[in-house]
């Protein structure tokens, strides 16, 4: 028995109800207005990456806090979206998707709402967790494709919804920085109130609904593991540089955070109905699909931190670019335009190639990117040009991930799926962030009386980031080619009917 048709001995009879040929659901009756739907709600969930950015090293004068307090700000949005991916994609298989979408478009205009009210560090850090819970909206959308979308269109699809994961970071850097220069900051969330708004709306009237394909209770005590684990591992992450590495807050979280998940882990796999089944997640497709996501998220966040940071260093270190704040996100924002310039040409990679290939192309096209930013970075459109090419692979990679995921998951688990490799992503540009930060702080110059990174650090985080997207990229050549060509993402239909007659015939 191979590793594609590894039966879950401990699932009882009619635990998940998998979808066969037979029972596969029809398309939806307007599958391109939901797909417009998904997508304009993924791009507005997902501007909740980049939103603060522009007014950051702000936030200390605006909240009347410490530094160190408002650095929360962001940590706390990445924390709650990194949880609630596979949550959500669980909850979603288990209760139906467009009810979870409705509701994560709910729960950011509830967090947005209260971020546009108060003033103060408290209320501003319960609305930014509730705006990084609103990110399971991404992984849901994707999943839910398989089940509204026609098998010709669902290539394009994800391709499409993928792509916002890095497109709303991207626009939402300029967007932001343009209203943090010229209105209020509350004007940011008020923003996204709306959207938040219109998000629930188009959710709820304009998306079919579809009855659960997976059934079985939630498990509770599985997600408190989860989320205790990576908001560990997390939080030492992302606040170790502030903390220390050496310091016990940030061992004590990063080790607490792994033990928490080794436990997790034993307890998920003798759990008759897991919220990640972990005898799928560790097949081979997927769990190298999932490694480099790890590492591709890592490549993709590079440019984010990187870039804009080496457009708004003074020109008088002679090799900053003193761009302004607005200036440096309009530089940026072609990047993000360039993933949604490649959703249809990802598609068709997609069709000719496989999920393999196309992943592997991605991965190298982001480091092809940094390797032209290493050697030209001596004028902003140098940069432009580099975030584009990075932003062309992120665009194909992206579309690739959840193709590989999809085709290899049971139908009955395709949102929790979808969700962990979120996850795996998120984890990626978290760890990006920490490192990056390292290097750049290792080696300094003084500009006035501010120390700023040496022109060297720039190129070692460059070079970083081409080699893990390198590394993402051989990872994938490991998994497996498929039999047939990815035109239609569903081949896990066959898996899960499979499963099932091993299943009754155990029984």
């Amino acid at each position: 028995m191979d590793d594609q048709t590894q039966a879950h001995p401990q699932t009882p009879k009619h635990a998940h109800a998998e979808t066969t040929p037979e029972t596969e659901p029809r398309a939806a009756a307007a599958p391109i207005l939901a797909v417009l739907v998904l997508g304009f709600s993924s791009l507005c969930a997902s501007l909740m990456q980049s939103l603060v950015i522009p007014i950051q090293p702000d936030l200390p004068r605006m909240l009347d806090t410490s530094p160190s307090n408002a650095s929360w700000v962001v940590t706390a949005t990445l924390l709650a979206g990194g949880v609630a991916m596979p949550v959500a994609g669980r909850l979603a298989d288990i209760h139906g998707r467009k009810p979870i979408l409705v509701a994560s478009s709910l729960i950011l205009a509830v967090g947005s709402l209260i971020c546009a009210l108060f003033s103060s560090v408290g209320p501003i850090l319960i609305g930014r967790v509730l705006q990084g819970i609103s990110m399971g909206y991404i992984p849901v959308a994707i999943s839910f494709v398989r089940e509204i979308v026609p098998p010709r269109m669902r290539n394009s699809a994800v391709a499409g919804i993928s792509a916002t994961l890095g497109v709303g970071g991207g626009l939402g850097l300029p967007l932001a920085a343009w209203i943090a220069q010229d209105y209020d900051w509350h004007m940011l969330f008020w923003l996204t109130t709306v959207l938040a708004l219109i998000m629930a709306a188009l959710s709820l009237f304009a998306l079919p609904h579809r009855a659960p394909i997976a059934r079985g209770r939630f498990d509770a005590l599985g997600a408190a593991g989860l989320t205790f684990g990576i908001v560990g591992i997390l939080t030492g992450v992302s606040k170790g540089n502030d903390w220390g590495w050496s310091a016990p807050s940030t061992l004590l979280t990063l080790i607490g955070g792994c033990l928490i998940l080794l436990g997790w882990g034993f307890y998920e796999a003798r759990h008759p109905q897991p919220l990640v089944d972990l005898r799928t997640a560790v097949r081979r497709p997927i769990l190298l699909t999932n490694a480099a996501a790890l590492l591709i998220g890592f490549g993709m966040m590079a440019q984010a931190i990187v870039i804009p940071q080496l457009l708004q260093l003074p020109a008088e270190t002679g090799y900053g670019l003193g761009q302004t704040i607005l200036q440096a996100g309009l530089w940026m924002a072609p990047g993000g335009l360039m993933m949604l310039v490649f959703t249809p040409i990802s598609s068709r990679l997609l069709t000719a190639l496989g999920g393999r290939a196309t992943l592997t192309l991605g991965a190298f096209v982001i480091a092809a990117g940094y390797v032209f930013a290493v050697f030209f970075a001596a004028a902003p459109w140098h940069l432009m040009v580099a975030s584009c090419i990075a932003s062309a692979g992120v665009g194909i990679g992206y579309a690739a991930m959840p193709t590989l995921i999809l085709e290899n998951s049971p139908a009955s688990e395709a949102g929790a799926g979808v969700g962990v490799n979120s996850l795996m992503r998120s984890m990626g540009t978290t760890t990006a962030g920490a490192v990056m930060a390292i290097v750049l702080t290792s080696r300094t110059v003084q500009s006035g009386t501010v120390p700023v990174p040496d022109e060297t650090t720039f190129t070692i985080c460059f070079s970083i980031a081409a080699a893990a997207a390198v590394a993402g990229g051989l990872i994938v050549l490991f998994i497996r080619s498929a039999h047939h060509r990815t035109q239609v993402i569903g081949s896990s239909e066959e898996f899960g009917s499979a499963k099932s007659e091993r299943l009754g015939a155990a029984e």
